[in-house]
């Protein structure tokens, strides 16, 4: 089971740090992915951490003002974003499964924490 948490309501240019919480031994070894979904969009990647740590793989639009990390010992992942814009705006989830960009390699997703960006 995963708990996305940390979402909340900025101002551009300000930061969020979210965190996804699993509960059980297993999420050690799968990779964790963010993605997000906008209103009236798609969901689209956002980030993915292998499940060692060392391999992290960004989108273009976040690349360079996000960053993810995970704390193996309490089953946490987090993702870290500065320098928001509104158009960061989305409800951000976190799933585990095999680090790649698309959706359907997560077979385990979180509930969903919403990211308001004002101008």
């Amino acid at each position: 089971q995963l708990q996305a948490s940390g979402g909340g309501l900025v101002q551009a240019g300000a930061s969020l740090s979210l965190s996804c919480a699993a509960s059980g031994r297993a999420f050690s070894r799968y990779a964790v992915g963010w993605f997000r979904q906008a209103p009236g969009k798609e969901r689209e990647f956002v980030s993915t951490i292998s499940s060692s740590g060392t391999i992290t793989y960004f989108a273009d639009s976040v690349k360079g003002r996000y960053t993810i990390s995970r704390d193996s010992a309490n089953n946490t992942v987090y993702l870290r974003m500065n320098s928001l814009k509104p158009e960061d705006t989305a409800v951000y989830y976190c799933a585990a499964g095999r680090p790649r960009v698309v959706s359907s390699a997560y077979d385990y997703w979180g509930q969903g924490t919403q990211v308001t960006v004002s101008s």
